[in-house]
């Protein structure tokens, strides 16, 4: 029973949250609308907390995601101004955020320059240019309707925005549990010079998941822009801490101690459902962030003691 409860608490905890809110509000947060409402609700979470797995699985931390999302959004924009068609507008955009992630990884594995340093660097200067093409402001007008399509409407049911998620997450959960790729980054996160000595390229490798985080994160950036029909050089602030505070929690499902996609996609749910919850039940934003972040400090400490314990 304590393995049981040590493999999968987090996900006990999510069924667990959903039953007590539905108890709590069953004709609002029970009801079949909201639930599928609240898998939209997590998807830019959860995509970004996808990228920062892929980071995770070789031992790195990525700093710059949330000034990589709100760069996404502002430079589709400034692309549309200029007359760039949308989807032109998106490819470029995800082709600049793979050569700051490259960067980023670069110099992460080839000079083993901290992550936390390097990609707070990194985060910083994009931040800086974001700031420079958007002059410091919101960007609004000169949004392709279609480019709005990306983020709103329903297909089959679903939230356009879940069906993005559920993409994403398959294409990555492949990545990571089927392919070489990903058992080659688990084995540079586990132990750095054991898979060097087994032939791991470092270097390519751990560039290659910054790679993917920085691309996730823009992505993020343009559906966030697509959903809202504005960007704000600000946009992404949001994103950083919850998508690591998912990352975490989902660290005590499935894999224990390891970074792992279904677990992260169980933490996003998690944070989720706590904030749609609470703002059902009219708590005020401050104490739902109190509320969240005791929640979040409360699993990692179970999981620390019992991993004391065992």
């Amino acid at each position: 029973m304590t393995g049981l409860v040590r493999q999968y608490g987090t996900l006990i905890a999510l069924i667990a949250i959903v039953a007590v809110f539905s108890i709590a509000s069953p004709g609002a947060f029970g009801s079949m609308s909201n639930l599928v409402n609240i898998t939209q609700q997590m998807t830019l979470l959860a995509i970004v907390a996808i990228g920062a797995t892929v980071v995770m699985a070789v031992g790195e931390f990525d700093l710059s995601t949330a000034s990589i999302v709100s760069f996404g959004g502002i430079f589709v924009v400034y692309l549309f101004k200029l007359g760039v068609p949308a989807p032109l507008a998106c490819l470029l955009v995800l082709a600049v955020a793979a050569l700051f992630g490259a960067v980023s990884g670069f110099v992460v594995s080839r000079f083993q320059v901290l992550s936390f340093i390097a990609t707070l660097a990194t985060g910083t200067i994009i931040g800086g240019i974001t700031f420079w093409v958007s002059d410091g402001a919101t960007l609004l007008g000169d949004i392709p309707a279609g480019f709005r399509d990306m983020a709103r409407g329903h297909l089959l049911g679903l939230p356009t925005l879940t069906w993005w998620l559920i993409a994403i997450a398959l294409v990555v959960w492949v990545l990571l549990d089927k392919l070489e790729f990903g058992r080659r980054l688990y084995a540079i996160g586990g132990n750095r010079e054991a898979a060097r000595l087994a032939g791991v390229r470092i270097v390519s490798n751990t560039t290659a998941a910054f790679v993917v985080s920085a691309v996730l994160s823009a992505l993020v950036g343009i559906l966030l822009t697509a959903r809202i029909g504005s960007a704000s050089p600000t946009g992404g602030g949001g994103y950083l801490l919850t998508a690591y505070a998912a990352v975490f929690l989902g660290m005590t499902a499935f894999r224990e101690g390891e970074a792992n996609l279904p677990g992260t996609v169980v933490g996003a749910a998690i944070i989720a459902v706590i904030g749609n919850g609470l703002t059902i039940l009219g708590v005020s934003t401050f104490l739902q962030d109190i509320i969240t972040g005791t929640i979040i400090l409360s699993a990692v400490l179970v999981r620390r003691i019992g991993r004391g314990t065992a």
